[in-house]
């Protein structure tokens, strides 16, 4: 964690802090107060669904249960009940139980009866591994899959006025979890059966959908293909090149074999095998012992992090922030803050060299509006966009969950603001945000509140129904 401290006068303990300057009768705080953008809302919001993939690799299988156990007391009565009001195109049901009743068995047979995709929303890491490990019993040949925030540690990128203090973002990611988003972002485009559980993290900003499944690199036995065009794709997806510490995210090449382990795989990896440009064989494999596991006939890689980007939309959000960047200095320096300037200038001008140069930059999301494309104040692209049109959502504990999803864009956006007032930051940062209640309200597909106590709201969807 980085702090940075202005240098100012030394005063003794105990005096007072001046009070701030005067410019023209406004005071300094009043000249920034001006500076801080506007609450990102967009009027009239209409959810956006985004093309995916018009042919899934792994489609067409269906959900299958596997438990000793069978629906006891009044568990068929809720798993008739649920299904009927789902098929009945019903947006709000409620799922009332008390702890230990069986309510995440009665969602999987929801799901098994229904054949449909689900979101299983939980308030807290901690619930949503619970629910992971009980779906993945009750589905083991299905695609049950995790995804919350990938950060061990996070201190996130803040500025304290009253002492002055910038505090750099800093964190330290699971790799681990970051392999199980990828998986879940993969199996939503690529498999009909998915179960993700998922925490409130899930409503946070990630890569636009459209693109992550673009820019796929799909690759099919027989078909004619240059390496050396491949491997420049791969490089365009943020994998690296390794050919003695092979891991996850890397790809190696020796002579016509290329070698490439997926982001969303733990112990698997593909071997490309080439004769000329034709790809002769597709291999899965064991890194560790290089055994083979599978032979396959076509696989889609997808990239190494949601945030890839085509240099064509690259160099487009470019001229787009490099535009608001000229704005922006013009008015800090019309209003004598000089300093604010050079420091927005210096940054911003830092994070678009590396950008060009690498495709990439430490805090790309801050330019999420400019990257995929959306007007200023719609919502930045989340996983509900990635969610298949006949998906179920389930949201556990909907009494402690539902609150926090409501009370989540306020803290972010008064983080945002204060940076973008003092100049560490654009305006346009205040779009890479979690959703607002109202646009995830909005974005939601049908709907299953589980609770003991429901709260309020969903008493009141439900017209007090449970």
């Amino acid at each position: 964690m980085g702090h940075s401290r202005s240098q100012g006068p030394i005063r003794p303990l105990g005096m007072e802090e001046p009070p701030a300057p005067v410019v023209d009768g406004t005071s300094v705080a009043e000249t920034l107060k001006s500076f801080r953008p506007p609450e990102p809302k967009c009027e009239n919001f209409t959810p956006y669904c985004p093309a995916r993939p018009a042919r899934k690799l792994e489609g067409g299988r269906r959900f299958r249960m596997v438990t000793e156990f069978q629906p006891q007391g009044d568990q068929p009565a809720a798993i008739a009940a649920l299904a009927e009001g789902l098929e009945n195109g019903e947006v709000d049901q409620v799922l009332l139980g008390v702890t230990g009743s069986g309510k995440t068995f009665t969602m999987a047979k929801v799901i098994e009866t229904e054949q449909r995709p689900a979101l299983v929303l939980a308030h807290n890491k901690t619930l949503a591994a619970q629910l992971y490990g009980e779906f993945k019993r009750f589905f083991p040949d299905n695609a049950v899959e995790y995804f919350v925030s990938y950060y061990d540690y996070y201190q996130p990128e803040a500025y304290v006025p009253r002492t002055d203090t910038y505090i750099e973002k800093d964190s330290a990611i699971n790799e681990q979890i970051d392999r199980m988003r990828h998986a879940a972002t993969r199996a939503l485009l690529e498999r009909d059966d998915v179960i993700v559980v998922a925490s409130v993290s899930c409503i946070y900003g990630i890569g636009d959908v459209e693109t992550y499944a673009e820019t796929a690199l799909a690759l099919q036995t027989g078909e004619e293909k240059p390496l050396k065009k491949i491997v420049e794709a791969l490089v365009g997806l943020q994998y690296e090149r390794h050919d003695a510490d092979f891991m996850r995210g890397a790809f190696r090449l020796r002579g016509d074999v290329l070698e490439v382990w997926p982001s969303h795989l733990e112990d698997r990896a593909w071997r490309f095998s080439f004769f000329g440009d034709e790809l002769e064989e597709i291999v899965e494999f064991d890194p560790l012992t290089g055994r083979r596991t599978a032979r396959l006939e076509e696989v889609r890689i997808y990239a190494n992090s949601h945030y890839v980007t085509p240099k064509p939309t690259l160099r487009q959000a470019v001229a787009g922030i490099r535009e608001e960047l000229r704005q922006r200095l013009e008015r800090y320096h019309a209003a004598g803050r000089v300093l604010e300037a050079q420091r927005l200038e210096q940054r911003t001008q830092f994070d678009i060299e590396m950008m060009l140069a690498t495709g990439s930059c430490k805090g790309i999301e801050n330019y999420s509006r400019y990257l995929t494309g959306r007007a200023p104040g719609e919502p930045p692209p989340t996983l509900f966009e990635y969610l298949p049109d006949d998906a179920i959502l389930f949201v556990d504990e909907s009494h402690v969950t539902i609150p926090q999803l409501g009370g989540m864009f306020r803290g972010d956006y008064n983080r945002k603001a204060t940076l973008a007032e003092y100049g560490f930051r654009l305006p346009s940062c205040v779009d890479n945000r979690p959703l607002r209640f109202e646009e995830w309200e909005l974005m939601r597909p049908q709907t299953i509140f589980v609770s003991a106590p429901p709260g309020p709201w969903e008493l009141e969807r439900t017209g007090g129904t449970f």
